[in-house]
């Protein structure tokens, strides 16, 4: 018998690349989202090598989650999803756990069936109360929202995150480092520097046709600075698909390590006297098509809107650091002596600033928020990025004359973040006070201060390591 007994969807890399970027131009053009979930039922329907979807969502921290569910019971019951609110560390309590999830149809990705399994598709979605509003705690609604009344006024804000990250041997290398006490780096080859064959370049290879299968619209990827640290880059996009990206960028490395029996990291600073790793932030505002931060006679090339975006973040800057810097092992990143961008500052060329301008034209000039760690969730920091640009309280002048620094350990940011009005505003009191609450809850499991050598604390209760069971063991 030559018939195989399974025939899931396997579809070739180059036509997964066809089919999500048709995908995300209708995202992006803005394509009525009731004929795409019609559009996109049928389809599944029909295709019968797809047994499940993959929908996913983040929770306050930024931890990404997903859930399976039959295709045959989506396609019936895809207006009644429901899951445990309570088992999601800051979502709902146990009196009142069960939260809705709605699937986003629009933002639907076809997988690459060697990385993901066959038979398989992925989509996001939003989560939602009881009632069907939106979630308090879940940012991806949140900025969602703010897309849309961007829209309203004509605008578009553009984002293209920078995300760096390290691949060590083993798999789970995070989660044994209670054990452990070290990492093992893969590769010593440096910034740029790694041969075609080797460990890490396999490993940058192989993610990096994920991402452009994935219609990422890749631009360029390399070995960075520091023992074993990648970067993958790739064109921006609209703030929410920009935020759906950095989540699928981390699930691709991840996925494509452990099949390699290795950890891709996103700890901001998991290795001591080495450069951290980032997730430089570029952002831009379009309006009718035409970017607004761009001024040819302006300082620097930009404009005058783009300079008020600039001097609104950086007066806000300390009420912001927890939100953009959201574990202990943040702030060892946060070291000036490894480029560390702790001033709240601007600059074209120093590396230490806050905010840097790149060199820019009509179409590409943008901001560069460098002091963003890649553990922060991205729903939230691009947010509150975008709203304390466009609408935060304006800059005093004292502060603007003297050199500022961002705080250099967790508890200092938590003081900051808790007495700062401005933030309570932008997250409303509930989120504003449970994340606090959690950022809180997992310092205090860690020595106060950072010290020298990474402690097994800070990695174990980190937020994207740990898990329940982890977390009831200490």
């Amino acid at each position: 018998m030559d018939t195989p007994l399974r025939r899931f969807l396997e579809i070739p890399y180059e036509q997964l690349e066809e089919m999500n970027l048709q995908a995300k131009s209708d995202r992006l053009a803005g394509e009525d989202p009731g004929r795409i979930r019609e559009a996109r039922m049928k389809y599944l329907s029909d295709e019968k090598g797809i047994k499940a979807v993959t929908v996913c969502f983040t929770d306050l921290e930024g931890r990404f989650h997903m859930l399976d569910y039959d295709k045959k019971f989506l396609l019936k019951s895809a207006d009644n999803l429901t899951f445990d609110g309570s088992s999601i560390r800051g979502f709902s309590r146990q009196a009142e756990s069960d939260l809705r999830l709605a699937i986003d149809w629009p933002a639907l990705y076809w997988l690459p069936a060697d990385v993901f399994g066959s038979g398989k598709v992925l989509v996001f979605g939003d989560v939602e109360d009881q009632d069907g509003t939106a979630y308090a705690g879940d940012l991806r609604a949140r900025l969602k929202g703010l897309a849309g009344e961007l829209k309203k006024k004509d605008m578009v804000a553009n984002v293209a995150n920078e995300i760096e990250g390290f691949l060590f041997k083993g798999r789970d290398a995070e989660r044994h480092y209670f054990d452990t006490g070290r990492f093992e780096y893969v590769s010593t080859g440096g910034y740029y520097h790694a041969l075609p064959g080797d460990t890490l370049r396999r490993f940058i290879d192989t993610s990096a046709e994920v991402q452009r299968a994935l219609g990422f619209g890749n631009e360029k990827d390399h070995p960075e600075v520091a023992p074993s640290q990648f970067e993958m880059n790739y064109t921006y996009t609209e703030a929410t698909v920009a935020a759906d990206q950095v989540q699928l960028y981390k699930l691709i490395a991840r996925q494509v390590a452990a099949q390699m029996d290795l950890t891709a990291s996103f700890l901001p600073k998991p290795v001591a006297n080495v450069n951290g790793s980032g997730c430089h932030t570029n952002l831009s505002i379009a309006k009718k098509g035409k970017n607004v931060f761009h001024d040819k006679k302006g300082e620097d090339g930009l404009s005058a809107f783009a300079w008020g975006f600039i001097n609104r973040i950086l007066a806000n800057a300390n009420d912001l650091c927890l939100i953009l810097n959201a574990s202990v092992n943040a702030y060892r990143r946060l070291d000036p002596h490894y480029e560390a961008p702790n001033q709240i500052k601007v600059s074209s060329s120093d590396r230490g600033s806050m905010i840097r301008i790149p060199i820019g034209n009509e179409r590409t000039a943008r901001i560069e928020v460098r002091s963003i760690a890649p553990d922060a969730n991205p729903y939230m920091a691009i947010y509150a990025l975008l709203r304390t640009g466009l609408e935060g309280p304006g800059a005093d002048e004292a502060k603007t004359q003297r050199t500022r620094y961002l705080p250099d350990n967790i508890f200092d940011a938590v003081r900051l973040f808790k007495a700062s009005r401005f933030a309570e505003e932008l997250l409303g009191p509930g989120v504003h006070e449970k994340f606090a609450e959690l950022k809180l809850a997992a310092a205090e499991r860690c020595p106060k201060a950072l010290g020298s050598r990474v402690k097994r604390s800070e990695i174990q209760f980190h937020h994207e390591v740990t898990n329940q069971y982890l977390w009831g063991l200490f």
